[in-house]
């Protein structure tokens, strides 16, 4: 009996410090340390040429990480600029009026067909009065007929060619033209900026973190061709057990350990999500609740702005 008793006394103790480690390991959210990162996508599906910038090296925004083939699309540029400039062309002829040597040629023009006017209605009235007396077939008589007619026609579109250069366009015509040149000009710079696109730069400072095809690939269209880890305080991104998930908030502080470091960090806590990961809540009972967690992100303060990205982290969870 002294011995069973014995047995207990060993025993009893141990359960209790495996039950301390197991409140302790509880108490604390486990995660690890993490950056921002930016994923520079391709702008088109064309084939890489540089890559200036290594894996592992510092980028500044607006340095150049890759840029690609760029041919077609500088063709393309090339076309809607000559089409911009034969829009600027049609609207300044309409706008400054017509020089006076195509007004003398027209005026020219309206005379020599007035002269062939009249030459074809006197031969008209000729063989009309032939045709009377039965002297001309009436095939002869409508053909002359269908000569003076055509005379007039030809004279008619001169003097309306004159009067147009005497007087101008006409003012619809001139608001068609210039919402033509606008059209070419916006798609001028959409072309610029579709091209400009083609070369990739850093939108934030920070490290090149990958590049996930090389010179000479050929890349779909918003396909990931760089990632940067940006130069920004780190933040801690754990998973909150469900029993503490009430006492958390954003904006609440709490106490960050570091592996491999001794001084612990005060940070603040961004972000915690308000569904559970893993297993959902209506698949468990009442026993199983606590093994809920909850994704949460909690900023380091300024003075950690040298630790490395993925780095295991325990947070303190509060007792309140």
């Amino acid at each position: 009996m002294k011995g069973l008793l014995s047995r207990y006394r060993i025993f009893i103790p141990f359960l209790l410090v495996i039950s301390g480690c197991n409140d302790h390991r509880d108490a604390l959210a486990l995660g690890s340390t993490e950056r921002d990162q930016v994923a520079l996508t391709a702008t088109a599906n064309e084939i890489i040429t540089t890559q200036p910038v290594l894996e592992g090296h510092v980028v500044k925004k607006g340095e150049v990480v890759v840029t690609l083939q760029s041919q077609q699309q500088q063709t393309r540029l090339t076309k809607a600029q000559a089409q911009q400039q034969q829009a600027q062309a049609y609207l300044q002829r309409l706008t400054n009026g017509s020089r006076p040597e195509d007004i003398a040629a027209a005026q020219a023009q309206v005379e020599q067909y007035q002269a062939n006017f009249r030459d074809k209605n006197t031969d008209n009235l000729r063989i009309k009065r032939l045709f009377l007396k039965k002297m001309v077939s009436t095939a002869k008589r409508d053909s002359a007929q269908t000569q003076r007619d055509i005379a007039h026609a030809e004279l008619q579109a001169a003097i309306n060619e004159l009067d147009k250069l005497l007087h101008g366009e006409r003012i619809e015509d001139i608001k068609q033209a210039q919402a033509a040149l606008v059209m070419a000009a916006a798609e001028v710079e959409l072309q610029q900026q579709i091209l400009q696109d083609y070369t990739i730069v850093a939108t934030r400072n920070g490290i090149l973190e990958h590049l996930p095809y090389h010179v000479g690939d050929r890349v779909a269209k918003n396909a990931t061709v760089a990632i940067i880890t940006t130069e920004t305080v780190p933040y801690a991104r754990i998973y909150v057990p469900e029993p503490y998930r009430v006492n958390i908030a954003a904006g609440k502080q709490l106490t960050i350990h570091v592996d491999g470091i001794k001084t612990s960090y005060q940070g603040t806590v961004r972000w915690i999500a308000t569904i559970p990961s893993f297993t959902p809540y209506y698949t468990l009972n009442g026993s199983d609740k606590a093994r809920l967690v909850y994704l949460a992100e909690v900023d380091f303060p300024d003075s950690s702005r040298e630790l490395p990205a993925g780095v295991p982290v325990q947070v303190e969870m509060p007792h309140e």
